[in-house]
């Protein structure tokens, strides 16, 4: 049978960004798209279709702080860095987001965060073991929250609709995305927080990260980039990747995003952005630190990255790793 000229063509198979392997078995397959940009902004790598729109999720945080300065909300500091952040729900984040609120006369109870556990599984531990429930200070996106807060009450705006598309704050949050990621945001969504979510592609992700580190100094894109590096225990927390890769890599700028979204940009301009088709968070770190590799990054948090192991009888009998 001669297919119809108006069926639709299939769909690009997405390459292979990441095997699991058990016992010497290849067990499982992460697809996804990747690109680098080299330090003049071209196109130095490209797999899959990095150009096709994706959700950046928490990737997008570094460009909602920025609006935030837009909008004339002082920030500097842990407090910048907290308002871009996936924070992992330890004490100090919990204690900075409550002061931040305080500090504009507002309480947990104005946050539209779900209510959550920390992001961290050995802080949920702790604060389960402590007796404490879900709470919306301890979603990981109440920093964002807080500061998205405080700038309403300084605009006089509507803290009750601050989470809604037309809401003046989240009109300077789309604004700043696209010109960050040099494109239109090609659809609106919902993200995991609340908060509205623009979608860009994987090089306009880039692009946006590599324009933050570069940005003149003073700007809200360059001061935003500063108060990440400087204090990336706020940006994540104490066990995660992304503090790693900036405390240890000078001048890195570093955000993972749910469903399996990073970028990160060098201090000389170079620039990476991925997404793992299924959203597997495993195989992050083997994606990441192979590229950071084929960037020439050798430094030891690379390797540290890198390590997904698999277990069998809680013992190592395998891992995840790159497949490029």
């Amino acid at each position: 049978m001669t297919p119809s000229a108006s069926a639709a063509a299939p769909a690009a198979i997405s390459p292979v960004l990441a095997e699991v392997v058990r016992s010497g078995f290849v067990e499982g397959h992460h697809r996804g798209s990747l690109v680098v940009l080299a330090a003049d902004g071209s196109v130095e790598l490209s797999l899959g279709d990095p150009g096709a729109p994706v959700f950046p999720r928490s990737s997008n945080k570094p460009m909602q702080a920025a609006a935030v300065l837009r909008a004339g909300l002082e920030l500097a500091g842990e407090r910048l860095a907290l308002a871009a952040a996936s924070h992992s729900g330890e004490p100090f984040h919990l204690e900075l987001a409550r002061t931040m609120l305080a500090e504009h006369g507002l309480t947990e109870a104005d946050l539209q965060t779900p209510p959550d556990l920390p992001l961290d599984p050995v802080e949920t531990e702790t604060y389960l073991a402590s007796g404490h429930r879900r709470e919306r200070i301890t979603m990981n996106c109440s920093g964002k929250h807080a500061a998205m807060l405080a700038a309403c009450a300084l605009n006089g705006w509507d803290p009750a609709t601050y989470l809604d598309p037309a809401h003046p704050l989240q009109r300077l949050v789309h604004e700043e995305v696209e010109a960050a990621a040099g494109e239109p945001v090609a659809s609106v969504g919902t993200d995991g927080c609340g908060a509205p979510l623009m979608a860009i592609s994987l090089v306009g992700l880039a692009r946006a990260f590599r324009g933050y580190v570069l940005a003149e100094r003073g700007t809200p894109q360059r001061r935003v980039a500063d108060a990440m590096r400087a204090h990336p225990e706020y940006v994540a927390g104490t066990r995660r990747p992304d503090t790693w890769l900036m405390r240890e890599v000078p001048g890195t700028l570093s955000k993972m995003g749910a469903e399996a979204v990073q970028a990160v940009a060098l201090a000389d301009g170079r620039a990476l952005a991925f997404k793992i088709e299924d959203g597997s968070g495993r195989a992050l770190g083997p994606v990441l630190a192979r590229t950071l590799e084929l960037m020439g990054v050798a430094a030891p948090v690379v390797g540290r990255i890198a390590d997904a192991p698999l277990l069998g009888a809680g013992h190592r009998v395998g891992g995840v790793r790159a497949a490029f």
